[in-house]
């Protein structure tokens, strides 16, 4: 009896000292789909009272294909597993980065078996978005019949990333990256789980949720670093963290999402007139890695689009930009993209140029093959003299004002207006022009 218990006691031990060998963040994995922190729009009750997605299916009892979508450490793995239990099906967890054809294969026919025998499967791809075009469709008739119920997981756009048919079958969940409430309520799960305060400084501790930007998995694995410390160590100011951890790169994929996120963060903070916001985009895409003279060609075309002739000069500075950091590359070059973003920024604002071009493009698309008037047409040959080709035309040199008012339009088509000037910045010198050109027109009887 005494060596059976022996035994027991050596099998406890073993089993805690396996629970301290894993990560924290494995052991602070929630167990129950209410302890999961920072997804409250999908897993509970809204204010409204209306139930979010996943807690309406739990409610029903049937869960359908969905797609996860979120940034790295927000949950995905630990819901499609609790969605799993709270429903009653089988789990079964595949990567896209380690699994290829054959394990989708054995995947399948297992999942087929268990439906033989009653029992339904979740099969939760973690990284689906790795799968080619081919093995996406492979799901198509296995989620189509009901063999699985898939969830996928993807840190990407699924609109740029899957397969249409594959989308079709699914619901897509967008989870949100953790706040600043959900990083600190894990933190405190840390420190209960652990028996130790974290040994911060309340600004360190701050900007420790700072550092993890939203990856709850990741502030774990900062806080084990940090929980390892002696008991007796000082308290760590931020300085001080910086220098105990690591600190992480920004979060940025300049091929994928974050790429065209941040330079639509930055063109339409530019176009809003909200220069402190552009540079902070601005800071944040550089910091990312990404390439500034694709930065420098964005401020090019929104000097163009967005700012036009109210400033004249916006497209020179953002040339000027693009000149200077070729000329002294990163990072002294990197103040010369700055001081353009803030010139664009606080430039004033006009599509006039560009809605003006469109509108034109579309009535030379509407009104065909339409010729110009003959008098505004060169006549090189005696022939083309006698057509009447150049007949009548008046050089505006020639005229008291500069200005002739003749018809450019073709025969058959009426005048219109495409350029319609702002009254803002420059734009309104050049609307004072139009209106006296018309007057002239009109009195000349050419309107």
């Amino acid at each position: 009896m005494k060596r059976k218990a022996t035994s027991t006691s050596a099998a406890t031990a073993s089993l805690f000292a396996e629970a301290a060998s894993r990560p924290l963040a494995d052991r602070l994995r929630p167990t129950r789909l209410d302890e999961v922190v920072g997804q409250d729009h999908l897993l509970k009750v809204g204010p409204a009272g209306e139930p979010g997605p996943l807690a309406r299916m739990v409610a029903g009892g049937h869960l359908a294909s969905i797609i996860l979508w979120g940034p790295p450490g927000c949950g995905k793995t630990t819901i499609a597993r609790l969605l799993a239990e709270a429903v009653d099906l089988e789990f079964v967890q595949l990567s896209a980065v380690f699994s290829g054809v054959a394990d989708l294969r054995e995947a399948f026919a297992a999942a087929r078996d268990r439906r033989v025998m009653g029992r339904s499967t979740l099969l939760f791809v973690d990284e689906i978005h790795r799968f080619n075009r081919a093995q996406q469709d492979g799901f198509l008739p296995y989620v189509e019949d009901g063999t699985v119920t898939l969830v996928g997981a993807t840190t990407e756009n699924p609109s740029f990333e899957l397969n249409g048919a594959l989308l079709s079958r699914c619901q897509v969940l967008m989870l949100k990256r953790l706040d600043d409430a959900a990083l600190e309520t894990l933190l405190g799960r840390a420190e209960l789980l652990t028996e130790r305060a974290l040994p911060l400084l309340p600004e360190a501790r701050q900007a420790l949720i700072a550092m993890a930007d939203g990856d709850g998995r990741y502030l774990l694995n900062l806080a084990e670093e940090l929980l390892q410390r002696p008991k007796d160590a000082l308290l760590l100011d931020t300085a001080g963290l910086v220098n105990a951890v690591q600190k992480r790169a920004p979060l940025y994929d300049k091929a994928q999402e974050g790429h065209y996120n941040l330079i639509s963060a930055l063109h339409k903070s530019l176009r809003g007139s909200d220069t402190d916001a552009a540079l902070y985009w601005l800071a944040r895409m550089l910091a990312g890695g990404e390439d500034p003279l694709y930065i420098v060609r964005r401020l090019v075309r929104f000097a163009v689009e967005d700012v036009g002739l109210a400033d004249p000069q916006a497209i020179l500075q953002a040339l000027a930009a693009k000149d200077t950091y070729d000329f002294l590359g990163s990072p002294e070059g990197e103040l010369a993209i700055a001081q353009a973003v803030i010139y664009l920024g606080t430039a004033p604002k006009s599509n006039a140029a560009y809605t003006a071009f469109g509108a034109a493009k579309g009535a030379a698309k509407e009104t065909g093959s339409l010729m110009p008037p003959m008098h505004i047409l060169n006549a090189p040959t005696k022939l083309m003299t006698q057509l009447g080709y150049g007949k009548d035309y008046a050089y505006d040199h020639d005229t008291e004002e500069g200005f002739s008012g003749q018809n450019y339009f073709p025969e058959g088509m009426g005048r219109r207006q495409f350029y319609r000037p702002v009254e803002r910045g420059f734009e309104r010198e050049i609307q004072k022009r139009l209106e006296y050109w018309a007057k002239l027109r009109e009195q000349k009887g050419s309107a």
